[in-house]
């Protein structure tokens, strides 16, 4: 198991006094849901935002950039179907300033796969099929983030921000699980540069599972399985550099190019760079905007190697498109994202399109 800081210590026996038979875990791709993402603007420009990000989703992307709230009171309302509509991706937050040095967030996700049918009593006593005895159960994953930021005396222009979040995972009656974790994250600016860092699970983040095994037991039985226990998870910290540049090329044509690199510490990954020790993911993002009310975007991220049918490797990476209107504070946002592109080894070769749909308000 890795290394993981004190405080997780202390928090993960705390949590655990009641789990005596529970084991602890650190899974790659743990609470994985939290790096999706959230906002048309930033999906729309491949997720990059870790430097650029200056409205309500800053409390999700980097709680640094909530000083930059462009009102007192701000909205953002995300609605995103993944995978043709199998997957739905909610979310919605309210950041406002606390005064002239600080801000505060509260933002909340939710991704869940819905009326998911059990089956497990179609079949009666005597053989016959009964289709009223179907029931249906979600699967659903929820996040509740608390942001604060602060500008910084040590740095002219540092700005400094932490999350703490709250997890809910849910698998319908027969499993549920709860967790915690902190993030932090810094802004910097000078002139046109952008700069940013995101720490994500800093602490690590802890989520304990547990199994409702009297509904699973009998099918478990007759399958020949073991029934599941009650375990722990740890998900190790993820590092996000950002940089970014904005531009002036008319009275009322700009643009912003920037792009993030995610490290991760939890073994090879299948992205673009990776070694035992870290792996790499590099995105990045464009916008052009026209009086900052009209905006066009795009952004690469989401490189993959693949085996072919024939033996051989390929890669691939994932675009994403994005088109925006601003006006007297209101925000409408859409942004589209390729799952897969064409390619004679998938499924579906024209590819599966994710929708992200965004609302956002600010007033004073």
């Amino acid at each position: 198991m890795s290394k993981f800081t004190l405080p997780c210590l202390i928090a993960m026996l705390l949590l655990c006094g009641g789990l005596a038979t529970a084991q602890v875990s650190t899974p790659k791709y743990s609470n994985e849901f939290l790096n999706i993402g959230v906002g048309a603007r930033a999906l729309g420009m491949g997720n990059v935002q870790v430097a650029v990000a200056n409205d309500a989703t800053a409390g999700f992307w980097n709680p640094a950039g909530l000083l930059r709230l462009p009102n007192r009171y701000n909205i953002a309302l995300m609605h995103s179907e993944l995978f043709a509509g199998v997957a739905k991706n909610d979310y919605g937050s309210f950041a406002m300033p606390i005064d002239s040095s600080s801000a505060l967030a509260v933002s909340v996700i939710r991704l869940g796969v819905d009326d998911i049918v059990d089956t497990r009593r179609l079949q009666n006593e005597y053989g016959y099929i009964q289709y009223d005895s179907i029931r249906f159960f979600s699967v659903a994953d929820y996040a509740m983030l608390l942001s604060y930021a602060r500008k910084s005396n040590l740095i002219e222009g540092l700005q400094l921000g932490v999350n703490a979040k709250i997890i809910y995972r849910n698998v319908g009656e027969f499993a549920n699980a709860w967790g915690f974790g902190f993030d932090a994250g810094a802004q910097l600016r000078r002139d046109t540069w952008h700069f940013g860092l995101m720490a994500k699970d800093i602490t690590t983040t802890f989520t304990a599972w547990t199994h409702n095994v009297e509904a699973l037991e009998e099918t478990y039985q007759q399958t020949g399985n073991d029934l599941p226990e009650n375990t722990a998870e740890l998900t190790l910290p993820r590092l996000v550099l950002g940089v970014g540049k904005s531009f002036t090329f008319t009275d009322k044509i700009s643009g912003l190019l920037a792009t993030d690199l995610d490290v991760t510490f939890d073994g090879k990954r299948n992205v673009l760079l990776k070694s035992g020790f870290a792996s790499l993911d590099p995105h990045i993002g464009m916008e052009l905007a026209y009086a900052q009310t009209v905006f066009v975007r795009g952004g690469i991220n989401n490189y993959q190697q693949y085996k072919t049918f024939e033996g051989g490797t390929s890669s691939k990476v994932q675009p994403n498109f994005g088109v925006g209107f601003h006006n007297n504070g209101l925000n409408i946002d859409l942004a589209m994202s390729r799952v897969n592109g064409r390619d004679s080894n998938m499924a579906n070769g024209g590819g599966l399109y994710s929708v992200i749909i965004s609302l956002g308000y600010s007033f004073n």
